[in-house]
């Protein structure tokens, strides 16, 4: 939506204000979350190689994880629906979402050493013990509406739900799916999730095996390159939010803008810094500079095609970002396996291909953002307060 001509109610304190206490503890509630679903992974070696019994993988397990993994990360979006005012969604959402980056720096981080120091049970115990606890809190402190919330301050209150009442009215309407299937808005964002995913799980995935075979490091040191990245992105994540919401309270660019803008770095930075490794065999500093650069630059888009739809359609968001996370998993499964096949069949120039293939999607996906993204409500979207849940 934009911010140019509205009418701002009288802003009060963010410090220790419960809507960020609320965005924090999401932020922890999703570095638990991680924890939990990279954890499996990461023991599983110690698992089959231990003196035990042997056991085949349990796969039903990890595709359990992953399917609470998505219905979490999706739902949660729909919270800064009713509790995000415009000005402050930027730091309210990528706080909270940064959360999962943290969470893969700390479990690539410490995994190793509670294996190695207490078993590999205690790592579920720990990370399980966290995410219990924060479970808790979450049912405790959490409301759907910050009107209906009993500890939230009456004039943080009104300040929140003064911003919202100008984006969006009461009134109720059904789905609008055809105008949604037509809206390039939509495609636009579906379009940038595409591509954000695309490059994020061959960065995540494939990372290791790069590291392994260009810079010929020890698998400590492999462990120790391979969470740096994640630390960097929630470092980027965390200052999109704020620049932002900076950008808008102070009028320096339009929202739009502003979105475009991050989209544009957060899907050609990736996309550039991998195409500069293939080039940068004589300096492993440089080439560990930029590989850590091209895994964590993607965290932009957190600013643009990762919660543009909270932009377009408020009161579908939860519908919308369903569908496009969809759309993102489809990029996801494509570039994963088509990156295996790749190496597979063409050891020798394979990473040429695949950050080729990989600049290729990013510019074109890129284009059609930059063209028909958009940043207000949609006439299909107006007219309704009341989220569609999936």
């Amino acid at each position: 939506m934009q911010m140019d001509n509205q009418i701002t109610p009288k802003k009060v304190r963010s410090f220790c204000s419960f809507r960020y206490g609320l965005s924090l503890l999401l932020h922890l509630c999703n570095v638990a979350l991680m924890a939990q679903n990279m954890c499996l992974n990461l023991t599983m070696v110690i698992m089959v190689n231990s003196t035990g019994p042997h056991s085949l993988p349990n796969t039903s397990t990890e595709e359990h994880l992953e399917n609470i993994k998505g219905s979490a990360l999706i739902s949660q979006h729909m919270i800064w629906v009713k509790w995000a005012p415009p000005l402050e969604r930027g730091r309210l959402t990528t706080l909270s979402l940064s959360g999962n980056l943290l969470g893969s720096f700390i479990v690539l981080l410490v995994t190793g050493f509670i294996c190695q120091s207490l078993g590999w049970p205690m790592v579920f115990y720990i990370f399980g013990a966290c995410g219990c606890a924060l479970s808790l809190l979450w049912f405790v402190l959490f409301y759907d509406d910050p009107k209906d919330h009993p500890c939230i301050s009456i004039s943080e209150k009104e300040y929140i739900l003064s911003c919202l009442n100008q984006q969006v009215s009461s009134s109720t309407q059904s789905l609008p799916i055809k105008a949604m299937i037509k809206s390039l808005p939509f495609w636009a964002i579906a379009f940038g999730s595409f591509a954000f995913h695309w490059t994020n799980t061959i960065m995540v995935l494939y990372t290791p095996t790069f590291i392994k075979a260009k810079l010929h490091v020890n698998i400590k040191e492999n462990g120790l390159l391979s969470a740096l990245p994640y630390l960097f992105a929630w470092s980027f994540g965390i200052l999109v939010g704020h620049l932002t919401d900076f950008f808008l309270s102070r009028n320096i660019l339009r929202l739009i803008t502003i979105q475009k803008l991050f989209n544009t770095l957060g899907l050609l930075l990736p996309a550039f810094f991998s195409l500069c490794l293939l080039y940068l065999s004589s300096s492993i500093y440089s080439m560990t500079i930029f590989l850590i650069l091209a895994s964590s630059t993607g965290s932009f888009c957190m600013g643009g095609v990762l919660i543009n739809g909270l932009d377009i359609a408020p009161s579908f968001y939860g519908f919308l970002k369903g569908v496009t996370a969809i759309i993102g998993m489809i990029g996801r499964l494509i570039s994963s396996t088509l990156c295996g096949v790749i190496l597979n069949q063409d050891p020798e120039s394979a990473w040429f291909k695949i950050f080729i293939l990989m600049a290729v999607i990013d510019v074109l996906c890129l284009l059609f953002c930059l063209v028909f993204g958009k940043a207000d409500i949609q006439d299909w979207a107006k007219g309704n307060q009341e989220h569609t849940r999936l």
